[in-house]
């Protein structure tokens, strides 16, 4: 992508209705506009950025045996009415509105009574067990407290997975998968010495679910940490009774603001019994069927990273999900000797399948490095007169700072 070619641009003041810095970063960036409160679309680079987050989470998904899909957004009335979740006195989050037609509608706030429901149709027998299904999807909530950027929305993606299966034990074997598998996700996004497995309330399933936490002062939420055993609990269940069972002591606690990044939950057989998803066991006994859900957050991740390795210049992207890999940076002007070499290397890029983000604008160099600062590519390929002379490019990591001389053949062999 050429720079003179990308749409969007960035901007040195600091959006003045935004508290969060992620938000603020993003949108002097160019990666998201703000539509509303608490809703913002992704522009090209914050796209880019998002959908390699979803892979990421995607590949971990499918190595525990999910199977993707997608449901509507649009919410039947009737059927969340069967599990007591549509009264706006039980979940005070929905956004509702009427069909024309006749009839109320919401859009979805969560998945699990629509995917029940079309189990109910294929599942039957325990041979149909277990099924592990997931979804990418915008989910809708109707949140008073939409201050804290992308990290909470009235609108923003989810992938949520559920799980069915016969009983408790083939649950919980899964539930461990699932465990490790989020694990995986925040080790690969840069975030895994700082994200805590963390127990919280369970509220109407379990005693507690399991929340991921990731220690940040813009969080919203209070965890005490035992960092020996690498386990939190939550400040809601944070008791003598609760520490007991989960085997904790008060004394080894360590206290810290911390962002949920994703959660696990038993789900039993409560909405399995409610809309009649049972199977025939090996002796022909109707059974209920058990379920787990698991959320994680795309686009809150998004905002996580940015919040928690963002510098005082700018984002600073992991190279696993950043837009692209690299940032070239021209400092000739149209026509001439650094201009022709800076050309030549971006095709030999874009011939490598590298991506690369390429400033051929005609700016003075002190602006091409602010941009390249804030936008936080990993790292950054100067081209000027030394490297005209000498075939030897300036490469700067945006993490560290750390500078080094790369032939053209050494940047090429650079891992994709």
């Amino acid at each position: 992508m050429r720079h003179s070619q990308l749409f969007t641009k960035t901007r040195r003041e600091t959006p003045s209705d935004e508290v969060a810095k992620n938000a603020q970063l993003l949108m002097r960036a160019g990666y998201i506009h703000k539509e509303m409160a608490g809703v913002y679309s992704y522009l090209p680079l914050g796209l880019r950025t998002l959908n390699r987050i979803v892979q990421i989470i995607r590949e971990e998904m499918d190595a525990i045996g999910g199977q993707e899909l997608v449901m509507s957004a649009l919410q039947d009335k009737e059927l969340w009415s069967r599990t007591d979740r549509w009264d706006d006195a039980k979940v005070d989050i929905w956004f509702k509105t009427l069909f024309k037609s006749g009839g109320e509608t919401g859009l979805g706030i969560t998945h699990e009574e629509p995917l029940t429901r079309i189990m109910t149709e294929h599942i039957s027998s325990y041979r149909d067990l277990p099924v592990y299904a997931y979804q990418f999807q915008n989910k809708f909530r109707n949140e008073l407290r939409a201050k804290a950027g992308i990290m909470r929305g009235k609108e923003f993606l989810m992938k949520d997975l559920y799980s069915f299966s016969r009983n408790e034990v083939e649950h919980a074997d899964f539930y461990t998968s699932a465990r490790e598998a989020y694990r995986k996700v925040f080790r690969r996004l840069g975030i895994g010495d700082w994200t805590y497995l963390t127990f919280a309330s369970g509220g109407i399933f379990s005693e507690f679910s399991e929340e991921f936490q990731t220690i940040s002062n813009a969080g919203e939420d209070t965890i005490y940490i035992d960092e020996a055993k690498g386990i939190a609990v939550n400040k809601e269940v944070m008791s003598d009774d609760s520490l007991e069972k989960l085997g904790l002591h008060r004394s080894s606690l360590v206290e810290r603001r911390a962002i949920e990044v994703g959660n696990i939950f038993n789900l039993g057989t409560r909405f399995s019994e409610k809309l009649g998803l049972t199977y025939a066991d090996e002796q022909g006994v109707s059974r209920p069927v058990v379920m787990g859900c698991y959320g994680i957050g795309p686009s809150r991740l998004m905002g996580v990273l940015v919040e928690t390795l963002a510098d005082e210049k700018g984002i600073v992207w992991p190279a696993v999900v950043a837009p692209f890999r690299y940032h070239l940076v021209s400092l000739g002007h149209a026509g001439d000797e650094v201009s022709k070499v800076a050309d030549e290397l971006y095709a030999d890029l874009e011939k490598a399948g590298i991506a690369t983000l390429y400033d051929d604008r005609d700016l003075r160099a002190g602006e091409k490095f602010a941009d390249s600062d804030l936008l936080g590519m990993p790292y950054r390929i100067v081209v000027g007169k030394d490297a005209a002379a000498t075939g030897l490019f300036e490469v700067v990591e945006r993490a560290t700072g750390a500078v080094a001389k790369r032939s053209r053949a050494e940047i090429l062999a650079a891992p994709q």
